[in-house]
Parts: C-alpha cells; structure tokens; sequence
C-alpha cells in the first residue's frame, strides 16, 4: 500500500491586511525601538555602542525614559526589518516597532555620539511630530475598519496576553478592557479606544513577531488534525503512528508532535499513562485529567514539555511540543497559539499501518521520543494486605525514587543494614493477590527450594521461579541469619522470597558482600532467613501473616501460582 503525504498551508492573513490598511492611515514614518534608560546618559552611551554596527541609531526622549531606536523606516518596512534583525540576533529579542508619536519635541530628541568622531558629524533631521487622534477622532478611524481587521486587532491582543476571548471582530466590553490594559502597558493613556497609530504600533510588533516564528496553519489530512505551527522553528519529519512527528528546525531545541489514533476513552486513558512514561515528559508539573481530555505538563531542568489530547466520535486526537527549558520565554508567545488553533478536522484518525512496522520497529514506535527507564528493576515480596513489601536492601540504595511495579510510588520503612534488608511502604493502596507466609521452622540442609524473581528485570513482566537446593542455614563464614543456595540466581532476583516446596518463605535473596563472591562456587548464592526477616517487621509494627503448620509439597503449577501473587517488581529511578 503507497500513501502520499499530503499537507495543505494556510497563511495567517488578517494580520497583514490591518498591518497595510493601518500602516497607510498613519504617520509616514516608524522606528524600532531596541532598548530604553531612565537616564539619558546611560542611553546616550548604549547608542553609542550600537553606532558602531548601525547608522541609523538615534535617542529620542519620551517622557521619563529615553529610548533608543533605529530609524526611520517607511511604515510598511518597519515589520521586515525588525523580523530581519531579530533572526540576525542582533537586537533584543523584545526589540519592536513604534510610530514615535510619544517621542517629545524636536529639540529633546539628539543623536548619539559616534564612538569616533573622525568624520564630519551627520546632521540628524528629526521627524516631524504628528500629533495622536482625539478620542472620537480614534473612534471614527475605528469604524471604517473591516471586520477581519478588528479580528487581526484581537489576534494581537491575544497574542501579547491582553484578551481571551472568542476572535469574532466584536468589540465589547471584553475587548475594550484588553486594548486599555495594552495602551496602559504602552504607556499610552487607556482609553479602550485604539488610535490610528496605536492600531498601527500593534499590528506592525504583532506581523514582527508571526514572521520570526513562521505561523502557519498545518492541516494534516492523514491524521485528521488541523494546528498553526511556527514552521520557522520546526519541520515535519515522519510518521509513526499514533504521531506525526514535526523535528527542529536549525537547532530551534523545539519538536511538536501531533497524536492521531482510532479509539474511545480506553484509548485516551492508555495514552495517558504511555505519555507519562517518556523522557520528554518529566513526572514533575500539572496534571488534568478528565473523562474525555488530558492535559499534561511536564516541567524540569532538563526538558519542558505540554501535552493535550481529546477523544471525539470514536477518534483520539492531540498534540505533544518539547522544549528546553532556557526556551521558557519564547514559549509562552508560541503555546498559546498551539492551544487556540488545534482542531480535529475530517472523519479520519492516523491508520496504524500507514507505515509498514515489523515487530522491532512497533515495540520502539515511540522513536525519537525515549521512554523513562528505571535505573535498575529487582525484586520483592508482599509481607501483609497494606501493600507492605520486604526486599534487599540494595536494590533501593542511592535511589532518587522507588517504584512498585514502573509506577506505584513507594518509600523505604525500615532497614536491616546488617542483613541487607529492607521493608518498602506503597504511597497508594494496593490490593495484592498473595501475601508471604513465613515457615515456623528452621530449614533443613539439602531441603529443595525455589526463588521467585524478575530475573530479566523489567524485559519480563512476569516472575520466574528458579528451583535450587539448601547448602547450608548460615552465611559465607558461618553467621547465623542466613542461608546458602544452590541456585542460578540474576541479579534481577536479589530480593525475591526464597520458597520451600510448600510456598511458605525461607528467607529472600540478598547480594553477595562486596570481595565475598570468591568466597562462593559458581552457582550458589546468598539469603537473609526468615527470622531476620521477621525481626525487621515486627520492628516496623508490622504484622505479618501467621506463620502456617508444615503441609505437604505443592504441585509445581500451584507453587508457581503462589510465587507470582507475592513477588512485586521493585524499581529503582534516578529521578
């Protein structure tokens, strides 16, 4: 089966229509404003610097500031060349555009001194002030404007943090309140009633800043999504069902993944859980789960990131974006965008097979988007109902956290430092399916036993048993409180619960003492007894089951049964 890929653009238009139809009632001329000082001397000496890369630097006093801009510029070219200079990284990143109509009077504004003065100074002509519309002169510019300008006007509002509310070109209360709250963080007096220039000054930064980021509309028929994307900052790479990936452009360290899938609220659960299992989404940050969405963000030092998906006719949809955390900033500008424009589009969903995958790939389809893994995955057994878990010691030492299973969260209770135990407490209820029995009597040298452990770790999701025999009831230079076996024990069953034949607990698995192991021939290995064991829980308050009387051996099928109700994946995380 040969699929195309096909992705149609839309261009973010309204803005740049009001750019060119504001612009055009507005003054002549505009500047870009790079940086501003309370102090005219410290600005003066900051132009300076700056006059050594550009020409048309200038300091101009507005108020209790002076500001220093670059200019003039034809309106029209302002945008562009703030766009230019900004990718060229050689203005600040919040550098933008201004019609100079709070600039004072021709002989406050002054030209900074070149850093040296070898040639003759330029003269500077300064701009003629055109002086701002009254209200109703603001009121009745405001009405020849088309619908789709007011639109774009809210657009830029929304954009800057002002309003958010639906983009309808409707100007109530709701939007005269944002155009007072930016004319007021302006520095212009809040009317709500936007003039001339100000609509200019608004749309022209608001242009700058769409073309820095390259917004535009994505829609992905495949995956049945719509989004606006700042394709400046990333560009599609593949698909790999559920994802469309999107990689970064140019080293912008932003990815966006768009999630398509068939199914209902099973599937949006199951994808939640998967998520939260990926580098790219650390555990730390909000979480909102509902019946038929999630929103998931994911913050750290390393890596922040913001999940979103929904469930609708039958379909999951969603997006994921990962960014570096030094990239917080410009985030902030580009988010809102990603969270105003998805939409589910169409009746289809990302067909699973769209890429043929053979089972390697399948179980990594996941690419580029690594999942968490544990440090190192061992093994332990429920001691009693509360989800209580006895384990080595070892297997928790020097963990960030510790995990029953990848993800019920557990804390360490109680140690036996000296027999390597340890006695874990579960965050969240659990309800196992068996709980150890200790033997009441000491175990006999020769006697069979059997050890239950993850042995692979985390590659098998299920205990195994591994059969062995009792050298002896003692430790490697015979101390009491231990046992030796004969078994092949991995390191994935250091903890396990060494059995007898009747499924009652011996002891559990301990590791070899460090410069031990020569101690021990190939093919045996080490166990606290159950009575240390004991010690430890009776030391915590812990009751444990009653010990039962001998019964007859167990048949290998129930045995097993037994081992895998107690035996509990123990994981140990860095973070």
């Amino acid at each position: 089966m040969v699929f195309f890929r096909l992705v149609t653009v839309r261009a973010l238009t309204l803005t740049t229509a009001l750019v060119s139809a504001t612009l055009a009632a507005a003054q002549e001329q505009a500047w870009v404003q790079i940086e501003s000082y309370p102090s005219e001397e410290t600005a003066r000496s900051r132009a300076a610097a700056y006059a050594g890369e550009f020409p048309n630097v200038q300091v101009f006093s507005g108020g209790a500031w002076h500001a220093i801009v670059l200019g003039p510029y034809a309106p029209e070219e302002a945008a562009g060349a703030l766009t230019e200079l900004r990718r060229a990284g050689r203005v600040p990143g919040d550098a933008f555009v201004t019609d100079g109509a709070k600039f004072e009077a021709p002989d406050l504004m002054a030209a900074p001194v070149a850093p040296e003065a070898t040639a003759e100074p330029e003269v500077v002509v300064a701009p003629t002030e055109v002086a701002d519309e009254t209200v109703p002169e603001a009121r009745a510019s405001e009405a020849a404007l088309s619908r789709d300008d007011r639109m774009a006007l809210q657009q830029a509002l929304q954009w800057y943090g002002f309003y958010d509310s639906a983009i309808d070109g409707a100007f109530g209360s709701g939007t005269r309140n944002s155009m007072a709250a930016w004319q007021e963080a302006s520095g212009f007096e809040p009317t709500g009633i936007l003039t001339s220039h100000q609509r200019a000054t608004l749309v022209a930064n608001h242009a700058a800043d769409l073309a820095e980021f390259g917004f535009e509309t994505v829609t992905e028929p495949e995956a049945g999504i719509e989004i606006t994307l700042p394709l400046a900052l990333v560009a599609f790479d593949h698909y790999e069902p559920p994802f469309v990936h999107f990689g970064e452009k140019d080293g912008s360290g932003l990815r966006v993944m768009l999630i398509s899938e068939p199914g209902g609220v099973e599937a949006l659960a199951g994808l939640y859980d998967v998520l939260q299992t990926l580098e790219a989404v650390p555990e730390t940050g909000p979480r909102e789960r509902k019946e038929k969405s999630f929103r998931i963000e994911g913050v750290s030092d390393k890596v922040q990131s913001l999940a979103f998906a929904e469930t609708r006719d039958g379909m999951v949809k969603g997006y994921l974006a990962v960014w570096t955390p030094a990239d917080a900033a410009q985030m902030e500008r580009i988010l809102p965008v990603l969270q105003a424009s998805f939409r589910a589009v169409g009746d289809k969903a990302l067909d699973p097979g769209l890429v043929p995958m053979d089972e390697a790939t399948r179980a990594g389809m996941l690419s580029g988007l690594e999942l968490r893994q544990p440090r190192s995955v061992a093994s332990g057994f429920f001691v009693d109902d509360m989800g209580h878990v006895a384990t080595s010691l070892a297997n928790v030492a020097g963990c960030a956290r510790v995990t029953l299973g990848l993800e019920t969260e557990a804390e360490v209770a109680a140690t036996d430092d000296a027999a390597g135990l340890a006695l874990l407490a579960a965050r969240s209820p659990m309800a196992p399916q068996a709980v150890a029995h200790l033997a009441s009597a000491s175990p006999v040298a020769g006697v069979e036993v059997a050890v239950a452990g993850y042995s692979y770790g985390e590659r098998l999701p299920a205990p195994v048993l591994t059969f062995g025999s009792l050298e002896a009831a003692e430790g490697l230079t015979g101390e009491p409180g231990f046992l030796r076996i004969v078994a092949p024990l991995m390191a994935g069953d250091m903890g396990g619960p060494v059995l007898d034949g009747a499924g009652k607990v011996l002891g559990i698995a301990v590791p070899v003492p460090e410069g031990s192991a020569r101690l021990l021939p190939q093919g045996m290995a080490l166990a606290a007894d159950g009575g240390r064991l004991a010690t430890l829980l009776q030391g915590a308050g812990i009751v444990a089951a009653t010990p039962v009387a001998e019964t007859a051996a167990l048949s290998p099928d129930a045995l097993n049964a037994a081992a895998l109700g107690m035996t509990v994946q123990v994981a140990c995380w860095e973070n």
